[in-house]
C-alpha cells in the first residue's frame, strides 16, 4: 500500500509573500476602519457645531421673542422655524416653553406635546448638545435657552438625524474604500514582485533547506583539506575556509573577510592570476614557502558576479619532480657516457684486430685519465656526495648540449661539512635549477661554459654559478625569479618556475639569493647564500674524559 505523501513545505518566499498579504490587508483595514470611525466622529462633532449655531441664532433672534409674547406662539413660530430649516440644513427646529411643551415640529401633530430628550441644562441657562432618539429616529441635537430680560422664556432645540449623518459619509466611505483597495492592490503586487525575485534568489527553498545547506556549506568548507577562496565582482575576499589561510600564509586572527585581494601581500604573478577575469586552470605559482596549483573560475549569471579560486599544495610534488628530473639527467648522462664508452671500446677492438696491441692500450689508458681526473677534480672540490653525483652528471649532461661545465679551483666542501646545511633536497634543487638556467643561457654562445663554485665560509654556504650567455638586464634583475617570467620561448611545461624554486628554497632557509650584472667573461651570475647551523656536539664530548 502506498502512503500518501506529506505536502512540502512552502519555500520561505512563498511564507514571507503569504505574511506580507495578510499584514498589508490588516493594516489597511485597521487604517481604513480608523478612518472610518475617525471620520464619523469628525462628522457628529461638524453636526453638533452646526445645530448649536443655528439653535444659538433662533434663540437670539428678536422676532421669536416677540413671537413667545403673544397668546399663540405657535402660529409665528411654525412658518419660522420651517423655514430656518430649510435654509439651514438640519431636519428639525422645536421651539417648546420652558417646561419642554412643544411649539414648533416638523411633524404637526407633535406640536404641544412634550420634547422627547433632556432640558435640565437648558433649562439652567447653558447650552447643551446630545445624541438622542426622538420622534425622527436618533439625532444629534443642541438644546439652547430663549431669554428676555434675563428670565428663560422658551427653549430651543436644532438637530440632524444620524441617518443624514451617514449619508454624508457615503462618499467619504466610498472615496476610502477606493483609496483602501488601490493600497491593498499596491501592496500585494509590490510584495509578489519582491517575493518573485526572493524565489529566484532562494531557488524555491523554505526556511529548513536553507538551513541545512548553511550546515552543510560550513561542513564542506572546514573539512575541504584544498584551500578555497572566493571573490565578489570587486575581487574582494567574499570566502576562504582554513585550508586557504594556511595556504597563503594567512592567519586565523587576520581578517581578510572584505579586503581586496591585491592587499594581501601575495607574489605579484599570483595576484595577477587572482585579478584576471580570464580563467585560470592549473597554472603553478610559488609563494614564499610553497608552490601552488590555482583554478579560477567566474561565477556568471547574467552579470560578473565574483570568482571561486582553488589552491592545491604541489610543494612536495614539484619537489620530487625536481628529484626525477636530476635523476633523468643523470640517466641520460650515463646513457651518453654509455654510448660514447661503447665507441671507444669498438676503437679499443678494433685497434687489436688490427694487431696495434699498444696504440689500443694508450687510447683506453688517455680515455680513462680523462674520466678520472673529472672525477677526481669533482670530488676533490666537491666531496658532499649528493653534490658531487649532481655535478657529474650535470657536467655529462652539459657536454651533451655543447656546454663545458667546470668546477672552479676556489670550491671546496668536505664531506660531512654540510651537516648544519638545508637538507640534500634543497640543495639539488637549488643548485641543479641554477646549472640548467645557466645551461640554458651558455648553449650557443662562443666558449660556452658554465662555472660552478661552492664552499663554506664564515657559517654560510656559498653556491655561485656564472655563465658566459648574453647575461642580465639591469632592469629584469628582480623578474628572472618570479614565476613565469623567462627570455627563451616557451616549452610544452612552460618555462620560469625554476629560479621561483629556487628563490623560494633561499627565502625558507633565511638566505640571500644575487645577480650580478655579468661575469667576467660576459654572461650573467647567480650567488646563493644560505646559513650554516651548527653542527651538535656529541654526548660523550661534552662530557669530557671523566
Amino acid at each position: 500500500m502506498r502512503l500518501p505523501s506529506l505536502p512540502r513545505p512552502r519555500s520561505l518566499a512563498g511564507q514571507l509573500f503569504a505574511m506580507q498579504a495578510v499584514l498589508i490587508a490588516v493594516v489597511v483595514a485597521g487604517y481604513a476602519l480608523f478612518t472610518y470611525v475617525s471620520d464619523r466622529r469628525q462628522a457628529e462633532d461638524a453636526a453638533a457645531r452646526q445645530a448649536t449655531a443655528v439653535a444659538r441664532s433662533i434663540a437670539d433672534s428678536p422676532a421669536v421673542r416677540a413671537a413667545i409674547r403673544t397668546p399663540d406662539p405657535s402660529a409665528r413660530l411654525e412658518p419660522y422655524a420651517v423655514k430656518v430649516t430649510r435654509d439651514t440644513s438640519v431636519d428639525f427646529v422645536t421651539i417648546m416653553d420652558p417646561a419642554g411643551i412643544r411649539w414648533t415640529h416638523p411633524d404637526p401633530r407633535q406640536i404641544g406635546k412634550r420634547f422627547l430628550g433632556t432640558t435640565a441644562p437648558a433649562r439652567a441657562g447653558r447650552t447643551f448638545t446630545e445624541t438622542y432618539t426622538g420622534t425622527l429616529g436618533p439625532s444629534v441635537r443642541a438644546v439652547t435657552p430663549v431669554t428676555d430680560g434675563g428670565r428663560i422664556v422658551g427653549l430651543v432645540s436644532a438637530g440632524i438625524t444620524v441617518d443624514r449623518i451617514t449619508a454624508r459619509l457615503q462618499d467619504q466611505v466610498t472615496a476610502l474604500l477606493g483609496v483602501a483597495g488601490g493600497a491593498l492592490l499596491l501592496g500585494a503586487v509590490g510584495t509578489y514582485v519582491i517575493n518573485a525575485r526572493l524565489r529566484r534568489h532562494t531557488h524555491h527553498m523554505n526556511a529548513a533547506e536553507l538551513s541545512r545547506m548553511h550546515d552543510y556549506h560550513q561542513a564542506a568548507l572546514h573539512a575541504v583539506r584544498e584551500g578555497l577562496l572566493m571573490l565578489d565582482g570587486q575581487y574582494r575576499v567574499a570566502l576562504i575556509n582554513d585550508g586557504g589561510r594556511e595556504l597563503l600564509g594567512v592567519g586565523e586572527e587576520d581578517e581578510v573577510v572584505g579586503r581586496s585581494v591585491a592587499g594581501l601581500g601575495l607574489p605579484a604573478p599570483l595576484t595577477g592570476a587572482l585579478l584576471s577575469a580570464r580563467p585560470r586552470v592549473d597554472e603553478v605559482h610559488p609563494t614564499a614557502s610553497r608552490v601552488l596549483v590555482v583554478n579560477t573560475s567566474p561565477v556568471l549569471g547574467g552579470e560578473r558576479r565574483g570568482t571561486v579560486v582553488t589552491l592545491r599544495d604541489v610543494t612536495e610534488l614539484q619537489s620530487l619532480m625536481g628529484e626525477l628530473d636530476t635523476e633523468r639527467g643523470f640517466s641520460q648522462a650515463l646513457r651518453a657516457q654509455a654510448h660514447e664508452a661503447a665507441n671507444r671500446l669498438h676503437t679499443v677492438v678494433s685497434l687489436i684486430e688490427l694487431g696495434r696491441s699498444e696504440e689500443a692500450v694508450e687510447f683506453a689508458t688517455a680515455e680513462l685519465e680523462l674520466a678520472q681526473a673529472l672525477t677526481d677534480q669533482v670530488v676533490a672540490a666537491v666531496g658532499e656526495p649528493v653534490l658531487a653525483a649532481l655535478l657529474l652528471g650535470k657536467t655529462a649532461q652539459a657536454n651533451e648540449r655543447g656546454v663545458e661545465l667546470v668546477v672552479s679551483p676556489d670550491s671546496r666542501l668536505d664531506d660531512g661539512l654540510l651537516s648544519g646545511a638545508p637538507p640534500a633536497r634543497d640543495l639539488v634543487t637549488v643548485l641543479g635549477n641554477l646549472i640548467d638556467n645557466a645551461v640554458d643561457a651558455a648553449q650557443g654562445s662562443a666558449r660556452a661554459r658554465v662555472t660552478v663554485t661552492a664552499y663554506a665560509a664564515a657559517a654560510e654556504l656559498v653556491l655561485r654559478v656564472a655563465d658566459s650567455g648574453p647575461g642580465v638586464d639591469p632592469g629584469h634583475a628582480d623578474l628572472v625569479f618570479q614565476r613565469g617570467f623567462s627570455t627563451k620561448p616557451a616549452g610544452p611545461g612552460g618555462r620560469g618556475l625554476g629560479l621561483a624554486l629556487v628563490r623560494q628554497a633561499v627565502t625558507r632557509y633565511a638566505g640571500a639569493l644575487t645577480v650580478a650584472d655579468a661575469a667576467p667573461g660576459g654572461g650573467a651570475v647567480f650567488e646563493v647564500r644560505l646559513p650554516l647551523r651548527p653542527a651538535p656536539v656529541p654526548a660523550a664530548a661534552e662530557g669530557g674524559a671523566g
